[in-house]
């Protein structure tokens, strides 16, 4: 390309050197136009005309030859840009839209054989060149195949971590017997806690006293250890571990040898309690009588299972059949006015929580006469985990439940709750929990989903206040996308869900809030091979 000015400077020449484009002349008008808009001129049509020329020659070398030069330019670069006539590539669209509509209201033939994978389907289409129809069908026919697969792995892949969170993790069964074993064998781990001349605080209320109900001994160390560590006097926590009568020995053994001074800690086995008796008790004979519990809850998990049903709703319908909700342990709060007859008001954690901050201000809280005070559920910014009201956990198409419940009344948590016991002793809420349990046995566990919470959001009806969402943070056992700055700002944070942190199947990013409260150095530990996760933060 040769670019000419004039001796006046009035004018540029533009000719192409192989002679295929013709000589362009450029008349400048000398009072109006400045030497360098001539040169930033001749820069622009320097750099696009040899596009123009490649474009063209390529458009000659195709044969296209049936639409101007702009028009098989357009077709090159887009139909929005420089093309005329793009009305035959719609009307193709359209005809494909309307072929698909038309398929999609159709049943797939049967027994058509479907690709199991997108290269097979483009070398099928390619082979038997099928007209449009019959590519749609096939194509809808591929689309719900892969779409039944899809859910079939989502589902196998809650099962498989349903069964992950039920089994007990090899070290954490080694650490149980090691301590049973040094329970019988070192008289330091047999000694009494707390020792004779701390028994009186048990039952002192200017102390605060929490109480955790568990067969999980490091989870449970994880509480203790975490509230011991949040607190701004220690001096005045007192902990009542409450366990069942074959974890006990190893327990009392963790404790009395990992002290935690200058908190006071009781470890207490559901045995040593003279009131947990069948007559107080009535639940633990229906569990054991009814005969379709057995099945519930021991029986095949994946009966009724619909291919149909998201991950999130196969997850509750497993969840629901976990055999920890016929334990003594996870319906204990129930009577905890019995169990700390002395006691004005305590404070329950469950075990798969981590205090991050001083509880002492809940003891502050005015209850305004009501009995438990806990977080309510059904408003905030997660709402997969906020978003729970009566509807979410009972089944509202069985009349007992339509009549004599709200689908919109907000849901509230168990976790985190301060327990006015005074307040509690004057109610009948235990009694109304019993009813409502043998009444689902009735039914044949219909009345509602799953867990020990649904019986006692209806005992617990009139008698609840609701506390600030800052105290207890839910979901990090099932909320993958949680926000860490929240999970740091919470004073309790709660593993709830199947992901716990001491599990394969717990999510990394979270796990450390819990992890850090773990002696990794501690022999027992150490001998059973129980190691802490590594996480390696994503950037």
């Amino acid at each position: 390309m040769q670019i000419r000015l004039s001796p006046s400077m009035r004018s540029i020449t533009i000719s192409n050197s192989n002679g295929v484009l013709d000589l362009m002349k450029v008349k400048v008008a000398a009072r109006h136009v400045s030497y360098r808009t001539l040169f930033y001129t001749a820069l622009v049509l320097a750099f696009l005309l040899p596009f123009v020329f490649i474009l063209t020659a390529i458009v000659t070398l195709e044969g296209v030859n049936k639409c101007s030069s702009f028009d098989c330019l357009g077709r090159r670069l887009g139909p929005r840009f420089l093309s005329r006539g793009g009305d035959d590539s719609m009307k193709l669209a359209n005809e494909l839209y309307k072929i698909l509509d038309q398929v999609n209201s159709e049943e797939l033939p049967v027994g058509l054989k479907v690709p199991g994978s997108f290269s097979e389907f483009l070398s099928d289409m390619k082979n038997n060149q099928y007209d449009a129809k019959t590519f749609a069908v096939r194509l809808k026919a591929m689309m719900e195949y892969m779409d039944r697969e899809v859910k079939r792995s989502r589902l196998a892949e809650q099962l498989h971590k349903y069964f992950a969170a039920t089994t007990i993790p090899k070290g954490m069964h080694c650490l149980s017997l090691r301590l049973t074993d040094e329970y019988s064998s070192n008289a330091q781990a047999r000694k009494e806690l707390p020792t004779p001349e701390l028994l009186h605080l048990l039952s002192d209320n200017s102390y605060h006293h929490f109480v955790v109900a568990s067969d999980n001994i490091l989870a449970a160390s994880v509480v203790v250890t975490s509230v011991v560590r949040s607190s701004l006097q220690p001096e005045r926590v007192v902990f009542h571990v409450i366990t069942d009568k074959k974890t006990y020995p190893s327990m009392h053994s963790w404790f009395a040898l990992n002290p935690l001074s200058p908190a006071i800690i009781e470890v207490k086995g559901v045995h040593q309690f003279d009131w947990l008796t069948r007559d107080n008790v009535p639940v633990l004979e229906a569990f054991e009588n009814h005969h379709g519990v057995g099945n519930h809850y021991h029986g095949n998990h994946i009966m009724g299972v619909n291919v149909g049903d998201s991950p999130i709703i196969f997850a509750s319908k497993l969840q629901a059949r976990s055999s920890k909700y016929i334990s003594l342990l996870s319906h204990l709060r129930l009577y905890l006015p019995e169990l700390f007859p002395n006691l004005n008001k305590v404070v329950f954690l469950d075990d798969d929580v981590v205090v991050q901050h001083d509880l002492s201000p809940l003891w502050e809280i005015d209850l305004l006469g009501k009995v438990n005070g806990a977080v309510e559920t059904c408003r905030g910014e997660d709402t997969r985990v906020m978003a729970k009201h009566f509807r979410t956990y009972f089944n509202f198409s069985h009349p007992l439940i339509a009549n004599e419940l709200d689908p919109d009344e907000c849901a509230w948590a168990y976790g985190m709750n301060v327990f006015d016991l005074n307040a509690w002793r004057k109610t009948s809420i235990r009694k109304t929990y019993h009813y409502w349990v043998k009444e689902n046995f009735r039914s044949n566990l219909t009345l509602w989903k799953f867990g020990t919470l649904p019986p006692a959001l209806i005992a617990f009806r009139n008698y609840v206040h609701p506390i600030d969402p800052s105290w207890h943070m839910l979901g990090l056992g099932y909320q993958e996308s949680t926000d860490l700055e929240r999970v740091r700002k919470a004073a309790v944070i709660h593993y709830n869900g199947q992901c716990k942190p001491w599990l394969e199947i717990g999510f990394k990013h979270v796990q450390p809030f819990w992890t850090k409260h773990v002696n990794y150095l501690n022999d027992f530990i150490r001998n059973c091979h129980i190691l802490e996760p590594q996480w390696f933060p994503q950037n």
